[in-house]
């Protein structure tokens, strides 16, 4: 920490000679109250799961690098606004390089994208993309799919088709061919790297079936993304991503496995013509420059130039490439997902429902009857916490779990889940195997 403090105040003087001529000001600050807050605040802050450490392996949520910490401090102290160029005349400039970088890893090597707050609103823009240019088609996503597009397409009064999935986790594409020849549908969403099971839909079929029927593709890779710079993913979901760039527009969240703080989302658009919808003006925004404001192609306004800061600093830090550091970042946290799946399945306690294609593991806990099954893992999920080991919850259909040798007294079951989305839970994995044995035997023995 004395370390990190030390890099924030060189950098924090090195920005202050930018402004050296100016005539120096000070802020009006109560600094024995403002610590005093602090001090509160970071005891309110315990409430919190440890999200940062390898224990926690629950939900997604994956701590930033230190350096996108430091470079998103760095940059609050002008708190730059990414709106208009004005507003944020360098951190524009570092969001259309980022945008640029990871349009490049998809295999696109132009494209129209921006930042956003997230994957959600990411995902709603390319939505009304796909509305304008297909008016009152629907939109058909997996049953898997994230909740948002059904919710998103609601509020964009498009209607909505439910595509159900494989007992792998996969969209089916045989039904998705036979809802494409109703004509009903004019975009398809395939997931890469669904919420509950990290599971990658098989995206050649669904391109090709896309692309006979004139669908527009979308790929929701908010999660999954970045994985496309893998190698060691199956061969399934290695094939997956190695045709992304068939699609027509893609959403990958940096503030998932790109090491960025919330909230950073991207969305990219193969044909950068679709500006043309974006188009707008104002009369007190878009007049220092004729260079493109990111605003003009964006429905979010004001939109913090420090989460474009951090993602600069990381991407020029660690490379978005094969066989990188930061490619192995991804591998590593996969390689931990694949050795938490053998342990799983070589215990007789658990049953782990779908072999991982990314990094997200479910199981259920072993029982004559599904009701049974769910009341153990509530109670597994509770003394792991005890012991500081923290998981997270699914319920998961019949469809899904057909395979798990359980009598049906319910109508879901109610399964463990681990992200195992740090680096660091493959160092860690046998720690925090102990931990999760351990609150299995107690569980199991009561």
């Amino acid at each position: 920490m004395h370390d990190e403090f030390q890099v924030l105040q060189s950098a924090f003087a090195k920005l202050a000679e930018g402004f050296a001529n100016l005539p120096p000001y000070s802020e009006s600050v109560d600094w024995n109250r403002a610590s005093a807050a602090l001090d509160e605040l970071a005891g309110r802050l315990h409430e919190n799961y440890p999200y940062d450490h390898p224990f926690y392996i629950g939900q997604m949520l994956k701590p930033p690098h230190p350096l996108a910490r430091l470079a998103y401090a760095l940059a609050m102290r002008l708190n730059p606004n990414n709106h208009a160029l004005d507003g944020g005349r360098a951190t524009s400039i570092m969001e259309k390089d980022c945008v640029a970088g990871i349009a490049q890893m998809f295999g696109w090597p132009s494209a129209l994208g921006h930042l956003t707050s997230g994957g959600t609103f990411a995902n709603f823009e390319a939505l009304w993309i796909a509305r304008e240019l297909n008016p009152g088609k629907a939109v058909a996503a997996s049953a898997q799919a994230h909740y948002t597009h059904q919710r998103l397409s609601a509020v964009l009064q498009i209607p909505f088709e439910s595509v159900p999935v494989d007992e792998r986790g996969w969209m089916d594409a045989e039904k998705l061919e036979s809802l494409l020849k109703s004509g009903r549908v004019g975009t398809v969403v395939a997931t890469l790297g669904t919420t509950a099971f990290g599971a990658v839909d098989p995206l050649p079929e669904i391109a090709d079936v896309c692309e006979h029927y004139g669908a527009r593709l979308h790929v929701d890779a908010a999660y999954g993304g970045y994985f496309v710079l893998a190698d060691n993913l199956a061969s399934d979901a290695r094939s997956a991503f190695d045709v992304i760039a068939r699609a027509d527009s893609i959403v990958v969240d940096p503030h998932k496995h790109g090491l960025q703080p919330y909230g950073c989302g991207c969305v990219l658009f193969r044909d950068p013509g679709v500006g043309r919808f974006y188009r707008h003006d104002s009369p007190y925004t878009y007049f220092t420059s004729d260079e493109l404001h990111l605003g003009e192609i964006s429905l979010e306004c004001s939109r913090p130039g420090a989460s474009a800061a951090a993602l600069w600093a990381t991407m020029r830090t660690l490379p978005l490439v094969r066989g990188g550091e930061f490619a192995k970042g991804l591998e590593a946290g996969r390689e931990a997902a694949v050795e938490l799946y053998g342990r799983l399945s070589a215990d007789a306690r658990f049953e782990p429902i779908l072999e991982p294609e990314l990094d997200i593991v479910v199981w259920s806990v072993n029982a004559r009857r599904v009701s049974e099954s769910s009341t153990l893992a509530e109670q597994v999920f509770q003394r792991a916490a005890e012991r500081q080991l923290h998981l997270a919850k699914v319920r998961v259909s019949r469809e899904l779990a057909n395979a798990v040798r359980l009598e049906w007294d319910s109508s879901d079951l109610t399964c463990l889940r681990a992200c195992v989305m740090k680096p660091s839970h493959r160092e860690w994995m046998a720690e925090i195997w102990k931990r999760l044995e351990s609150a299995a035997s107690d569980t199991l023995s009561t």
